[in-house]
């Protein structure tokens, strides 16, 4: 080790559980405070941000190997407490995050402490708040995955956007924009403005019953890049409005089997694109790390709306996802 454990007590508060089940399932109770190995950081957490991803894999909706006693959680934000031997650059103090956490094997992060592979771990820019920047990961590096090494959306092209005001969408509008896309977006009429100053080109009212003539009518080429954060795919709609060569984006609606028009696809060459954030490269998510991170030092994006909780709040925290009552807000966990 660069720095010597001597100094940190050995147990930690954290969120965790012995099973997947229910929210009522995750426990508030002392653990070990876990040792790094070589190329690996001790963080000493700051705060941890609350995902759907994280009520699927708690729930088992969503299976991936977990080490038991299982940290929830999978964005931290906090400082470096202990370095591995061949860890570099890190250093004790370094203000840092990560967002791939609670995964293939990987502890989670909502507790006190938590380790982090050094090829995992990024910088956290000066001057930034980081209950501001861990409401960011998630939706901001998912949304750069989406657009830009799945959809690979280019300069020049035309890339719509369902549901632009929500967290995802809003920085997909961001992303796409700063691509040099033409972005369209569906978003309610309280949200259209803000949608503007993402970025958004075009705005459209998500609940006009002819909104798809609306897209055509915006979009008479055809739409580039499709993406649909919701989950509640209507790919007859979808591909009905593709151009030829382009390409829908799926990343969410784990239970959502829609119809898919297959013909209207292949004869287009068209592409159907899934991805899940949770298992992209070390090299994809170091790249997404460096846009969010430049979108955190302009402030270009922030959550809308924040709520902090404390630890003894993860349960209610999920049941509040799962249920729909978190709707607009992101949930943050202070340790």
């Amino acid at each position: 080790m660069i720095a010597s454990m001597s100094s940190i007590r050995s147990t930690m508060r954290a969120a965790w559980i012995d099973q997947r089940g229910p929210a009522e399932q995750i426990r508030i109770e002392p653990i070990r405070v876990p040792e790094p190995g070589p190329t690996d950081v001790l963080v000493q957490v700051k705060y941890a941000a609350v995902n759907p991803i994280d009520t699927f894999v708690r729930s088992g909706q969503y299976m991936t190997p977990l080490p038991f006693p299982f940290v929830v959680g999978r964005d931290l934000v906090g400082t470096v407490a202990a370095v591995g031997s061949s860890a570099s650059p890190f250093k004790i103090g370094d203000a840092v995050w990560s967002n791939s956490l609670g995964h293939a094997g990987r502890q989670g992060c909502t507790s006190e402490y938590a380790v982090v592979a050094a090829d995992r771990l990024y910088p956290l820019p000066d001057d930034v708040k980081p209950e501001v920047a861990v409401g960011s990961f998630h939706p901001a590096a998912s949304a750069y995955l989406a657009i830009i090494k799945h959809g690979q959306a280019q300069a020049g092209e035309t890339v719509y956007i369902a549901g632009g005001a929500g967290h995802v969408g809003s920085a997909a509008i961001v992303t796409a924009a700063r691509a040099g896309a033409r972005v369209i977006t569906s978003a309610a009429a309280a949200d259209q403005a803000y949608c503007r100053r993402l970025g958004a080109d075009v705005v459209l009212d998500y609940s006009d019953e002819h909104l798809v003539d609306e897209i055509r009518a915006a979009a008479p080429e055809g739409i580039h890049v499709h993406l649909d954060t919701s989950g509640r795919h209507d790919l007859h709609k979808a591909v009905g409005l593709i151009a030829h060569g382009g390409r829908v984006v799926l990343m969410a609606g784990l239970k959502a089997r829609p119809e898919l028009p297959v013909g209207a696809l292949y004869t287009r060459d068209a592409r159907l694109v899934g991805f899940a954030i949770s298992n992209a490269s070390s090299a994809d998510l170091q790249m997404a790390a460096n846009h969010v991170n430049q979108l955190l030092t302009e402030g270009t994006l922030k959550p809308r709306n924040l709520e902090i909780l404390q630890l003894s709040e993860v349960a209610e925290a999920h049941r509040r996802l799962e249920s729909g009552a978190a709707r607009g807000v992101r949930l943050i966990i202070k340790p």
